[in-house]
């Protein structure tokens, strides 16, 4: 193009010929840069890896080190960006630092709002709205408490303190106000994941309570947002179009959308996957709203918020959902914003100290004032005050959505630097601050001490019996009812509750629902409802002498062991059944193996309120000729009894199964051929064979045997010899470490929940196996 083609379009050439710069993305290679004067920093794709390769190694080797002392994960976070930023990156080389980590450099946090903005609609799905409907006074009045007091609070106290400060800071001051007031409902749940408290009594209470705080504070932020253009433009027409749009764009979103999500799972099969092309437009929706936020005055990520609370919580489009986007979003690029934001925080910059003075008064006064207001309605609703105190420190914490408010006020230069440092840094100070008052004050561990005795042996045996039954599959629920059928009669009832575990997949407030007050499975899960059916006709089958309350546990798998003990605590359960978590088929052969169940064994083993049974079903791998040798009006049922309290506890159990004629029961005691120093568990142990005794004279379904053995591979021979002639065998899964019995098994033990004879019991090797129950007697603290 010529001169005079410029001058006819109007252009000048030097102003032409400027515009064009370059896009440095990908780099050219090391070994060619090495021969110019050109850096490979200066290339957008290589710099961006880089960073994120810094940021995500110094983090992670941060958190193993800061777990240790039971700090949260932002703590890591917040450090890695600090140590990576201005304040010591910066200030050991400043050159360097800026090259890594330029400050017009927009990819990283351009990468970083992406995922933040998914991270909301992903709290949006994980939110059950309809849990506002069920929750109780308690959690209302709490969550009310937590959102409206420093609300209230900040308005009254705001023309008081206004006038001390001058113009340009109260900005900045009445942003941090309105940010310390709010109540973010992720926050609160990524603190009770972390302490393991999701799925105990305060835990669902201050997530009930976090829900009601939050939307109320959504709310209250339309109303103000509404109430500034008021005031800035004093135009009433302005505001109320303002609200009327605000308030088109909300139902547009959670109602117009509501029936195409019910479309898309009225479309998707039961037990299949939501199609690949369903989810795209997920995700384009996502994207298309957060562009539309940018248009119209709202924060990026409030109308993808909306999109995901306007998703069905649960299968299949929620969990479907949670599965794609989660670890992604929550563990990739949601965190990212954190480090990233803490890249411009610079410890040594501070020169208005009476300013930040004023700036630390105002958010211990916040602190202090939520926790009052929390504790308030906490005490008037009788909870203990240790508790109330807890729930007040839990919805007092701040995280990743008060920062990343700040990160956002900071770029809009409604807050200065020192100032977005100073309130980064109290976000990290509060944070470990509740995670560890809370630890302190709330240790779940120490839940049941003190409980009173609840195991079979302390039960009469002819009073109703209580038991637990757990299940995930429908197989574990029939092999339990299998084990029920020889335990109740008339004249000794059994009520069971029956708990299926479902793992809580694309919503974040686990439930435990009570089928026996109307309860229906809000999951949609098929599986569910399939056992639930299952246990009513097992009810309605043995009626009189078999009571059924069926209970559904949707929780996070590294929780489900709590809900187990709560149940068991709270209904005065004498034992729990589990099942454990290898299946074979008629060969022998392992066909499943669930390690989640063995999780949920081992962990409630430790902290169960009462006995525990670990249920091994063996039913379908046992021959035909076996059973043939069994008349079939007979259950054939035997215990192994070495001594000590676990088999006690298994022989009790076994004693009330022998109260039904249709049970023969067979106790086989292992006696040592040497007699070793007396003992009192040895004196409770003939206690026990002396009531046996009696029953097998007075009953002819009881037998009883002994034999004797030198050291631990007799005693395997003669567990396998009787593994083939029953129906059931009942271990207990503990015995004394220096029991002659046992020398030389401990070694060889693979499965440690099931104890040396059930690990044997248990084993592919033997030919024709029978189901064993291996029990546990409660623990005393």
């Amino acid at each position: 193009m010529d001169l005079n083609e410029f001058l006819r379009e109007g252009v000048d050439p030097v102003e032409k010929e400027n515009c064009a710069i370059p896009i440095k993305v990908q780099s050219p290679g090391w070994f060619i840069l090495k021969h110019s004067s050109d850096y490979i920093f200066n290339y957008s794709l290589p710099r961006l890896l880089l960073q994120l390769s810094l940021i995500f190694i110094l983090t992670h080797s941060l958190h193993v080190f800061l777990r240790r002392l039971s700090l949260p994960r932002i703590i890591s976070k917040i450090l890695a960006g600090v140590i990576l930023g201005k304040t010591v990156f910066g200030n050991l080389s400043e050159e360097m630092q800026k090259r890594f980590f330029p400050e017009d450099d927009v990819l990283l946090y351009t990468l970083s709002r992406f995922g933040f903005i998914f991270y909301m609609f992903m709290v949006g799905v994980k939110m059950d709205l309809s849990m506002i409907w069920k929750i109780g006074r308690k959690a209302i009045t709490i969550g009310l408490g937590a959102s409206f007091a420093p609300m209230i609070t900040a308005c009254v106290m705001w023309p008081n303190i206004a006038p001390y400060f001058s113009l340009y800071k109260r900005t900045a001051l009445s942003t941090v106000i309105r940010i310390k007031s709010v109540t973010a409902f992720p926050v609160i749940a990524s603190l009770l994941v972390d302490l393991k408290i999701m799925n105990t009594e305060i835990g669902r209470l201050s997530l009930a309570a976090a829900l009601v705080a939050d939307l109320v504070g959504k709310v209250a932020s339309i109303a103000l947002n509404v109430y500034r253009i008021y005031e800035e433009s004093s135009s009433k027409s302005l505001a109320w179009l303002s609200f009327f749009q605000s308030s088109v764009v909300i139902t547009s979103v959670l109602v117009g959308t509501r029936p195409w999500f019910s479309r898309i799972i009225r479309r998707t099969p039961e037990g299949k996957p939501v199609k690949q092309e369903h989810l795209a437009f997920i995700y384009l929706a996502i994207l298309f709203t957060a562009f539309l936020c940018t248009n119209i005055g709202l924060q990026d990520f409030y109308i993808p918020f909306l999109l995901g609370l306007a998703i069905p919580n649960g299968p299949p489009l929620g969990s479907t959902l949670a599965v794609k986007l989660d670890t992604f979003t929550s563990g990739l690029l949601a965190p990212l914003l954190i480090s990233n934001f803490s890249l411009w925080i610079d410890l040594t910059d501070f020169y208005d100290i009476d300013f930040l003075k004023a700036i630390c008064m105002i958010t211990v006064g916040g602190v202090a004032i939520k926790i009052v207001f929390v504790l308030g309605p906490a005490l008037l609703n009788n909870l203990p005050i240790r508790d109330a105190v807890t729930i007040s420190i839990i919805l007092s914490t701040q995280g990743i959505v008060q920062g990343a408010y700040y990160d956002m006020e900071y770029r809009s230069q409604n807050i200065d630097g020192e100032t977005f440092s100073l309130v980064i840094i109290w976000t990290a100070i509060l944070a470990a601050a509740a995670h560890l008052s809370v630890k302190y004050l709330y240790d779940y561990s120490k839940i049941y001490r003190g409980y009173v005795k609840r195991n079979i042996l302390n039960t009469s045996r002819n009073s109703q019996l209580r038991l637990l039954v757990c299940s995930q599959r429908s197989d574990d629920a029939v092999a339990a009812m299998k084990l029920l059928e020889a335990t109740s009669s008339i004249e000794t009832p059994t009520h069971i509750y029956a708990l299926n575990l479902v793992e809580l997949v694309g919503q974040a407030t686990p439930l435990i629902i009570n089928h026996g007050l109307g309860q229906k499975n809000s999951s949609g899960d098929t599986l569910s409802r399939q056992i639930v059916h299952l246990w009513q006709n097992f009810e309605q089958q043995y009626c009189g002498s078999v009571s059924v309350q069926a209970f559904t546990s949707i929780s996070l798998p590294r929780f489900m062991h709590f809900d187990v003990c709560s149940v068991a605590f709270d209904y005065l359960t004498s034992l729990i059944i589990l099942p454990f978590h290898r299946k074979w088929n008629q060969h022998g052969k392992i066909i499943f193996e669930n390690n989640l169940q063995r999780t949920i064994n081992q962990e409630v083993l430790g902290a169960a309120p009462c006995s525990v049974g670990i249920l091994v079903d063996r039913r379908k791998t046992r021959t035909e000729l076996s059973v043939q040798q069994y008349r079939q009006s007979r259950y054939h049922v035997a215990v192994i009894f070495l001594g000590d309290d676990d088999d006690r506890e298994a022989l009790a159990y076994a004693m009330r199964m022998a109260n039904s004629t249709e049970v023969q029961l067979t106790v086989v005691r292992l006696i040592p051929s040497e007699v070793s120093e007396e003992k009192w568990e040895s004196v409770l142990d003939r206690e026990i064979m002396r009531e046996l005794k009696t029953l097998s004279r007075n009953q002819n379904n009881i037998i009883y045997r002994e034999k004797i053995t030198n050291d631990g591979g007799e005693t395997a021979l003669i567990v396998n010899s009787i593994a083939d002639s029953f129906d059931l065998i009942l271990v207990g899964r503990r015995h004394r470490e220096d029991s002659r019995l046992l020398i030389g098994l401990s070694q060889w033990n693979d499965i440690p929940e099931l104890g040396p004879i059930g690990d044997i019991l248990a084993s592919a090797e033997i030919n024709r196996p029978a189901s064993v129950l291996v029990v546990q007697q409660q623990e005393f603290k």
